[in-house]
């Protein structure tokens, strides 16, 4: 099965391939030109007064929407068609609907799952419904938003790029590493907390497209994550309060609830993540799509798995 994108060219002058086409470089210019544009619409929003408390909801969730997708987005097109010099085929517009869709199906499925199972021990329990929720912003920032931004930084370039200059095992330590780190921050967090998340979405998500090279599908994954855990079931979404169509509460023990952080700090996402991970590494050996990394002596690597071609 192909699983490299990019190699560096083998005539590429020294000082480019240090400063352009290492994994490194690749990753550390992708993060500044997101960042510079970020930059750029945030101070768009609030000279445009969109920023300010009282904005309508729809008009301030659009801008928090372009600000998730136009910097990541648009840094990733340039980083893939200027400086690696390719079609970026694992986010192919052919890719889009069904592969968006799957991955949606997927991830209602499993936040499902994590919530019956808390339901059935008790730790889950619901005392009503409400029909006045605002379901566009959710689905917009928490969901949409959040899943296109954080799957093109996390998987599409610090996991990708990452098992391209060192293999599979170090990208899932790292990009997963990375992934709960930034979520310790959250409210509510704790050490668990961000374990969860890096077992759930890093070791999870990162073998996910390990496996299918495929955004949509763990951006369709991560989008349905949210917002069903927030919209639906009315639980936070990693921290973040969450009024759902659903009134619940989640008595118990915190390692069973999930406590503050929301059902992704229970013991059951990061148990049946583990199943699930266990599943597709069992795949991945018996498919053999494993990239290993073997450094030579004289400093040149060489790779156990094909470099991807572009269809």
């Amino acid at each position: 099965m192909n699983t490299i994108a990019y190699q560096t060219p083998a005539d590429a002058r020294k000082w480019k391939r240090r400063l352009v086409y290492s994994p490194l470089a690749r990753i550390v210019i992708f993060l500044l030109m997101a960042a510079a544009a970020l930059a750029m619409l945030t101070v768009g929003a609030r000279l445009m007064g969109l920023d300010v408390r009282g904005t309508p909801v729809n008009p301030q969730s659009l801008s928090i929407l372009v600000r998730q997708l136009v910097p990541f987005v648009g840094a990733y097109w340039i980083l893939v068609y200027f400086i690696e010099k390719r079609t970026p085929v694992e986010l192919a517009w052919r890719k889009v609907v069904p592969h968006g869709l799957a991955g949606i199906f997927f991830g209602a499925a499993f936040i499902a799952a994590t919530i019956g199972v808390m339901w059935l021990a008790g730790s889950y329990v619901v005392t009503g419904t409400q029909d006045d929720v605002d379901w566009v912003k959710p689905l917009l920032v928490v969901g949409l938003g959040a899943a296109v931004s954080e799957e093109i930084v996390f998987r599409g370039v610090i996991f990708r790029i990452a098992e391209e200059g060192l293999g599979t095992w170090p990208a899932l330590a790292i990009s997963a590493l990375f992934f709960g780190g930034v979520h310790i921050m959250n409210p509510g967090a704790t050490v668990w907390s961000s374990f969860a998340i890096a077992v759930e979405a890093g070791v999870l998500l990162g073998l996910v497209y390990h496996l299918t090279r495929s955004l949509p599908l763990v951006m369709g994954i991560h989008m349905a994550w949210n917002f069903v855990q927030g919209t639906v079931f009315g639980v936070p979404v990693s921290g973040g309060a969450a009024k759902g169509w659903l009134i619940s509460t989640r008595p118990g023990n915190e390692w069973l609830s999930g406590g503050a952080f929301g059902a992704e700090a229970s013991v059951v996402a990061v148990a049946l993540s583990l199943v699930a991970s266990a599943w597709m590494l069992n795949y991945a050996y018996r498919h053999q799509t494993i990239f290993v990394r073997r450094w030579r002596s004289n400093k040149t690597i060489e790779a156990t798995a094909p470099q991807e071609t572009t269809p």
